[in-house]
């Protein structure tokens, strides 16, 4: 059963803001207003708040031994434009939940609000690069696709959080009537573009586990009776390790990529007592990895033992919009696998 308490804060941290769906974009008094919200939290369950300064916020229940490697759990407040009511959130109020029904143990147990993650976990990447680190960070999150539901899955463990390379492409042509110019003497960069949209489809599609999308398309000079002199794409292409990132960018010839995130590989240790905690619940273990990008990815690039609990959504999977969903009995079980993980890390034999 879904305690009242983390539902209840799941509606307040939601109805920040105004407008359809969550609109708590990082930097804002909206995310500013979330985070204080979790700060008054924190401190009504004993746990000592820190403040750094990037903003993050790290909540503190000190252990028995603290010269012992932390253990956090969190994730982030901030939202896309209309986003939905789990992404992020759940992470930071199930963890609230799961640290408080552990209570003291031997490493010192925390929950972590990163600042502004939906434009590129900048509160984790800053702290990662900047200032003390746990041994351990498990972060619960909605998958936000349709792989667990697809499988009958309520949970999930994450292998890897998927490398990201990012790009432009420029296409030349020659701008012309659209009604006088005969199609065999047209040099019309549009149609160059899609043609290579449709390649990076295919390209893609060969490669087991990568995706790539075109996502932005700029054409000049815009007007339904010019055809275009130039078009400028977008390319997002992801793989969930290195050998097929690689085997990606080669495909697509992205090797000139100005934006490139490696993949993260989530810690064994981390991903073996998850696992174990699911089987403990008579639930089947369903690893997979992330093609999203989460806070755990710069922890664990920085060498924390890091690993990533998946709750399944559901209506399709749909996340970053007001639709996104997972059911309380999922969101109750992933509370209590996060729960027992949280204890077994922060007890070692």
């Amino acid at each position: 059963m879904l305690s009242t308490t983390l539902n209840r804060r799941l509606d307040d941290v939601f109805h920040i803001g105004d407008g359809a769906g969550a609109n708590r974009i990082g930097g804002t008094l909206e995310e500013d207003h979330a985070c204080a919200l979790a700060v008054s939290w924190m401190e009504e369950a004993g746990l000592e708040v820190e403040l750094d300064e990037r903003g993050n916020v790290v909540g503190r229940l000190r252990g028995t031994k603290p010269d012992l490697p932390e253990v956090w759990t969190g994730s982030h407040l901030d939202s896309v434009p209309r986003g939905g009511r789990l992404d992020g959130a759940l992470g930071v109020v199930a963890g609230l939940e799961a640290v408080s029904a552990v209570g003291r143990s031997e490493r010192t147990l925390a929950v972590v609000v990163f600042r502004d993650e939906e434009t590129g976990c900048h509160g984790s990447r800053w702290r990662a690069r900047s200032a003390p680190l746990p041994g351990f960070y498990v972060e619960l999150h909605v998958e936000q696709g349709p792989v667990l539901a697809n499988a009958g899955a309520p949970l999930g463990v994450v292998t890897s959080i998927a490398g990201i390379v990012r790009c432009t492409r420029e296409f030349s042509g020659k701008a012309d009537h659209a009604g006088t110019t005969p199609m065999s003497a047209r040099r019309d960069a549009l149609t160059a573009a899609a043609e290579y949209v449709l390649e990076v489809r295919d390209r893609a599609a060969a490669i087991d586990g990568a995706v790539a999308t075109v996502g932005q398309l700029k054409v000049k000079p815009g007007a339904a009776n010019v055809i275009p002199e130039s078009a400028r794409v977008t390319v997002d292409a992801r793989a969930p390790d290195q050998e097929r990132l690689d085997r990606l960018i080669a495909a697509l010839a992205l090797e000139d990529a100005h934006y490139r995130i490696p993949p993260a590989a989530m810690s064994e240790q981390v991903r073996a007592v998850l696992g174990e905690e699911v089987e403990r619940l008579g639930l089947t273990v369903v690893e997979l990895p992330s093609g999203a990008g989460h806070d755990a990815e710069p922890l664990a690039a920085a060498g924390v033992e890091a690993g990533m609990l998946f709750v399944r959504s559901l209506n399709g999977g749909v996340s970053h919009c007001p639709e996104e969903h997972s059911s309380d009995e999922d969101i109750a079980l992933a509370v209590q696998v996060l729960t027992a993980a949280l204890r077994r890390l922060s007890n070692p034999k």
